[in-house]
């Protein structure tokens, strides 16, 4: 069993947690979170909407299946720091690369473990998401506290522009991901599903890579766009629609992105996903506001308004859609979190165009809500078909 140099995780409250180090020996601040998944370590790491905050996974074990070149959401991992309870030393997994501590100490990410998520997650809980400081180097707790303080936080900061694209470019120019995979006894095969398929523009405010596969699957070619693309660079690319992606930090700081969507929605069907919905709030002339400690997990219950329906979905966000200025808009609130009943979805009355604040692509359910991609699959259709 490797040796792991102590390490401290401090709170702003003045909450002190003490445990073992692993991966990169570092000093880092941002704000403390934690998620409910049990699964997905690896996913959790590499979402950009991570970016810049010290994540705690409430599930006990971590690391117990390894890490893999295949599971990532982006290029590489964007948490700013990683919390467990206990970190398995062993990897088992025929897809399997690396362990835990290999892969953030390639990427030159602490973590830290042994130490009491629970009484984290309960911290958090009652008091919010908190400014944090995790180090791995040898300082003192009154230091990392004042680290912590330190911090100026997330509201009215744009991480966007730290995860978002360069330049334009072309998801999957090969075609790979517009083929499923069926299992036939043991055996993978390709199944071809052939429809006509639409381009769409699809902005990059940190996207996961399983929402471009999805895309892709479900009959679009994805031409990916930077956050700051302006609605002049969109036309000239001709799309049938427009896709906004989820991405880290305060919608509100992100006034850039508002006017251009605002134009967007008068002209191209489009669907948003997590900060995509909250992009598209703004642009209506609705606000999002900071919520105590977010939604972030696989298991968070949405209830469909329209149909009643209840589906289990992933989340990753710490700010939500104010209803009460929705309403007033030319939306629709079309979906609820049951357990604080928030904004979960909207469309617009009278455009093709619709959002929702969770993860369609993360497969919770595990396809509770995978239609919402043939629903806009279907608006861009019709949009086609009536030019």
């Amino acid at each position: 069993m490797p040796k792991f140099k102590d390490g401290i995780l401090a709170l702003e409250n003045g909450n002190i947690y003490r445990g073992k180090g692993f991966g990169f020996a570092k000093t880092v601040v941002g704000e403390c979170v934690f998620n409910t998944s049990m699964t997905g370590y690896q996913e959790i790491l590499t979402d950009p909407s991570y970016y810049a905050q010290l994540v705690t996974m409430t599930a006990p074990q971590i690391g117990n299946y390894g890490v893999n070149p295949y599971d990532i959401e982006s290029d590489s991992p964007k948490v700013a720091g990683f919390i467990v309870r206990e970190l398995s030393h062993l990897s088992s997994n025929w897809r399997s690369q690396q362990n835990l501590d290999e892969y953030l100490m390639e990427f030159k990410i602490p973590g830290l473990s042994g130490v009491d998520t629970r009484a984290i997650t309960k911290t958090l809980r009652s008091h919010g998401a908190l400014k944090a400081c995790l180090s791995t180097e040898n300082i003192s707790a009154d230091e990392a506290i004042q680290h912590a303080r330190d911090w100026p936080g997330l509201l009215g900061v744009d991480y966007v522009k730290e995860v978002t694209c360069k330049s334009p470019y072309t998801w999957d120019p090969e075609g790979n991901d517009k083929l499923p995979f069926t299992v036939k006894g043991t055996r993978l095969f390709n199944v071809t599903k052939k429809k006509k398929r639409y381009k769409i523009a699809a902005y990059d405010f940190g996207a996961k890579y399983n929402i471009f596969r999805k895309l892709c699957y479900h009959g679009f070619d994805v031409k990916v766009v930077p956050a700051d693309t302006p609605v002049s660079i969109i036309d000239t690319i001709k799309p049938d629609g427009v896709f906004l992606s989820n991405g880290p930090g305060d919608p509100a700081a992100l006034t850039y992105t508002h006017k251009t969507v605002a134009d967007l929605i008068k002209r191209y069907p489009t669907f948003g996903i997590c900060l995509g919905h909250q992009i598209i709030t703004h642009a209506l002339g609705a606000k999002t506001f900071k919520l105590k400690f977010g939604h972030r997990g696989a298991n968070q219950p949405v209830k469909n308004l329209e149909t009643g329906e209840v589906y289990i979905t992933s989340q990753n966000h710490g700010f939500a859609a104010t209803r009460e200025e929705l309403v007033k808009t030319e939306a629709i609130v079309t979906e609820v979190n049951l357990n604080d009943q928030t904004v979960a979805g909207l469309r617009l009355k009278n455009k093709p165009v619709f959002s929702v604040q969770y993860h369609p692509e993360a497969s919770p359910g595990p396809h509770d809500t995978d239609k919402l991609f043939s629903k806009f699959y279907k608006l861009v259709e019709e949009r086609s078909s009536q030019k």
